[in-house]
């Protein structure tokens, strides 16, 4: 019996040890998600998906501690405080939360993988000429503004006037909203832009914005898209159509989109991640790369409602996301 009970506390004491052994090589890694909403949810998605494409898995190697800051900026801030102090590697999705994580995990030389970034360099992110200022790489969301421009046109021939909605403060909407200045008299528009500070401030503006346009086209503007259905209703009450930036956004009843894939997005950026996490490279020496392959996704029944139609050209390709 003290035999077969001297087994008993072998085995428990060798478990024990390999549990510890386990939870000494688990890799962990910090999520730091700006916003609440399709786009971000699916570059997350993609990350954890690319990383365990190579052999990264959640549960077996690595942990994620997923944390989102619902489009506040000091609430990004206080996330990035606290993960740093027990993540590997910290993933930053959109620009407030990679700013964040680069301000705090710089000096403890923690890399940042950051992924829906829309211009690296203006937040200062990546350097002028491609490098990377620190222990931090990622991926760029840079619109399609040309080729939306381009859908808009087509599908509303008599328009003149595009309106766009952005918070001021969001670096990421600087560059794209330069880009829709600069290319829209090319296609025969006027943008007409409208600042906000919050999504509180979203009602009011449109108020003023809507009776100047004919149509809405969204950046990336994380509050903005957090407050789609607000943006929806009140566009579709003065009768006009929304375009978004992305798939999941026409999905939830903005009309067309020219705009990438965010779960690929995710995807690669995950492989970039464990690159680092290999061992192949140094954050540091990978250059933030850019996906600018674009898809047009319809949604046919708002189209409908607006009494939209896509011109053949466009239809060959076009994604309809009510079939899918």
């Amino acid at each position: 019996m003290k035999k077969f009970v001297s087994i008993l506390l072998t085995l428990a004491m060798i478990l024990s040890l390999t549990s510890c052994a386990l939870a000494d090589d688990m890799i962990n890694i910090g999520i730091i998600q700006f916003a609440e909403h399709g786009s971000l949810d699916n570059c997350r998605q993609g990350f954890i998906e690319g990383l365990a494409e190579e052999g990264f898995v959640e549960g077996v190697n690595v942990t994620f501690d997923v944390q989102n800051a619902q489009t506040d900026m000091a609430i990004a801030a206080q996330i990035a405080s606290v993960l740093v102090e027990k993540s590997d590697m910290i993933c930053a999705i959109a620009t407030p939360a990679a700013m964040a994580a680069f301000n705090y995990a710089q000096d403890e030389e923690i890399p940042v993988i950051y992924t829906a970034i829309t211009d690296p360099v203006g937040a200062s992110l990546a350097n002028a000429d491609g490098t990377n200022p620190g222990q931090i790489t990622g991926t760029s969301d840079i619109l399609a503004v040309e080729a939306q421009l381009k859908l808009i046109r087509a599908t509303m021939p008599e328009a003149k006037k595009i309106g766009i909605l952005h918070v001021t403060s969001e670096t990421n909407n600087t560059m794209p909203l330069n880009m829709y200045k600069e290319l829209a008299p090319t296609y025969g528009f006027e943008i007409v832009d409208k600042g906000i500070s919050t999504g509180a401030d979203i009602p009011l503006a449109l108020d003023s914005l809507l009776p100047q346009v004919d149509c809405i086209t969204n950046l990336t503007d994380n509050t903005v898209v957090s407050y789609l259905a607000v943006v929806l209703e009140m566009a579709g009450e003065a009768g006009k159509p929304v375009f978004g930036s992305e798939i999941e956004q026409v999905k939830l009843g903005c009309v067309a989109s020219e705009g990438i894939e965010y779960l690929e997005l995710g995807r690669q950026t995950g492989r970039m991640a464990a690159r680092v996490l290999k061992g192949e490279a140094k954050a540091a020496d990978i250059p933030f790369e850019t996906i600018t392959n674009s898809a047009l996704y319809i949604n046919k029944d708002a189209m409908a409602a607006f009494g939209l139609d896509l011109p053949a050209e466009l239809a060959d390709r076009a994604i309809d996301v009510n079939a899918q």
